[in-house]
């Protein structure tokens, strides 16, 4: 039986049965093997014997793996025809030594003898002094050794710690992205204290991203501290990571889809929208959720395609159905805004859009070479640059968040962007103080004064009254 592992793009007889464990190696010092039992099931111990192998090799040296007799299909168990022209032993593993180091790759495995149901693997350890991605492979070349189970663990282990090569830049990645939260936060929060009495909804639903996203880079670098510390991922860190990461991000997209429908500018409720926009927010949430649950809750390696494209797909066109809902409402937005000469409010929905276009067209730019790193890099030869993938997405998200806060910080005139009943609002705050300032020359209406007149005294005397005063 064929277990389909992505290190081989070639395809295996049915006779061959293996099971592979792969890791990213960032200048390893060793692989151990503790515990490694070899079980098969009761129907099958009367086969006879058959012999179990372990191969670890580079992926470089992935060509030393298996071979053809005459030009034909390419097999890892050593055949008939293989064996007669001397090239290995039949019903072993098909590999060539390294022209670089004559002792790769390590083979070793155990035998399954008459009627055992099991046989353990010695226990061992294999020293790596060279920076690459290994492979493990356990392989039988015997059909009669279909359903067979192994049992143990294999310890990958680096200078550094327990993190895979992949995944090594990402704990510091990460603790960059906490301190980048931090500073941000900071800003927002001076801000929103300074100018409390002026905070709009929408600036307390930003507080709640900014504050989702801190827990968020903090949790994600503890967990990765605690993995490459332990060797084991920490599912609780990790439960708690992910569910504060998908929070922050179904938030962040209800609140970019209710400001570009004019909530709170041009419109005080959603009306008849909400209920529609809250259940496109929980759809997202639950596919997210399953999504980044499954890509890192106790696991090491990427998922297989199809696994991964079920889960991806929802997540993909629930996004797309936000991006098209998104700039459909802004567009009706700035019409509006433009038709009622709110031009304050106008010329801040402009830098919104511009913004979001930007996003999207980098966004679109990154899925394309994303699909073409991938697509180049079949063996994962280029595994230090790996982390950049993920990495990118996050930082792209912080950046929206900050042009975001800039357009929307708190301060003293903040109101003026708030809804207004006053539907035909023709000219901003800072026009109508233009139109309203005093004059420097005073009218001749004004500056006139009424002439005095004499008044006769008790003596006969006259005298005039002290001229009047006009402001």
């Amino acid at each position: 039986m064929v277990y389909p592992v992505l290190a081989f793009a070639t395809s295996f007889p049915e006779s061959l049965g293996f099971i592979s464990n792969k890791c990213l190696i960032f200048h390893l010092y060793e692989i151990s093997f503790e515990k490694i039992t070899f079980r098969r099931p009761k129907e099958s111990a009367k086969s006879g014997s058959g012999l179990i192998e372990a191969i670890v090799f580079e992926v470089e040296d992935r060509e030393l793996i298996g071979g053809s007799a005459y030009g034909g299909q390419r097999a890892v168990c050593c055949t008939a025809d293989l064996a007669k022209g001397g090239f290995c032993t039949q019903g072993e593993i098909v590999r060539r030594p390294s022209t670089k180091n004559p002792n790769w790759p390590k083979v070793f495995g155990a035998s399954l003898d008459g009627d055992d149901l099991a046989v353990a693997l010695q226990p061992r350890s294999i020293q790596i002094t060279k920076t690459g991605m290994y492979n493990l492979y356990f392989i039988h070349c015997n059909p009669d050794l279909k359903g067979l189970v192994i049992e143990g663990k294999t310890i990958w282990k680096n200078p550094s710690g327990y993190l895979p090569g992949r995944m090594a830049p990402l704990m510091n990645f990460y603790g960059f992205m906490s301190l980048a939260f931090v500073i941000l936060g900071i800003f927002w929060f001076s801000q929103y204290v300074r100018f409390w009495k002026e905070v709009l909804h929408l600036q307390n639903c930003i507080t709640l991203v900014i504050t989702l996203g801190m827990f968020e880079m903090a949790l994600w670098y503890f967990e990765y501290a605690e993995f490459n510390k332990t060797g084991v991922r920490p599912t609780g860190i990790t439960i708690w990571a992910v569910t504060f990461g998908t929070v922050k991000r179904t938030i962040a997209r209800l609140i970019i889809l209710m400001v570009s429908m004019g909530y709170g500018v041009v419109r005080p409720t959603l009306g008849g929208l909400t209920s529609k926009v809250l259940m496109l927010g929980g759809t997202f949430f639950v596919a997210s959720q399953v999504l980044e649950l499954a890509e890192n809750v106790g696991t090491v390696n990427d998922l297989s395609g199809k696994a991964r494209l079920f889960l991806v797909l929802p997540v993909g066109i629930l996004d797309a159905f936000f991006i098209l809902w998104i700039f459909t409402s802004l567009s009706t937005t700035l019409s509006k805004l433009q038709a009622r000469r709110m031009m304050a409010k106008l010329e801040i929905y402009r830098k919104f859009t511009n913004a979001l276009a930007v996003g999207v067209f980098v966004s679109v730019g990154w899925i394309c070479y994303e699909l073409y790193f991938k697509s180049n890099d079949v063996y994962n030869e280029r595994w230090q640059s790996a982390w950049v993938i993920p990495a990118f997405w996050q930082v792209l998200s912080l950046s929206l968040l900050c042009v975001i806060c800039a357009l929307w910080a708190p301060s003293q005139n903040s109101t003026r962007y708030a809804y207004s009943e006053d539907a035909s609002e023709e000219f901003d705050k800072e026009e109508t103080l233009t139109l309203i300032k005093p004059s420097q020359i005073p009218s001749k209406d004004v500056y006139s004064s009424p002439v005095s007149r004499p008044v006769q005294n008790g003596d006969g005397s006259s005298g005039d009254f002290e001229e009047d005063k006009t402001e």
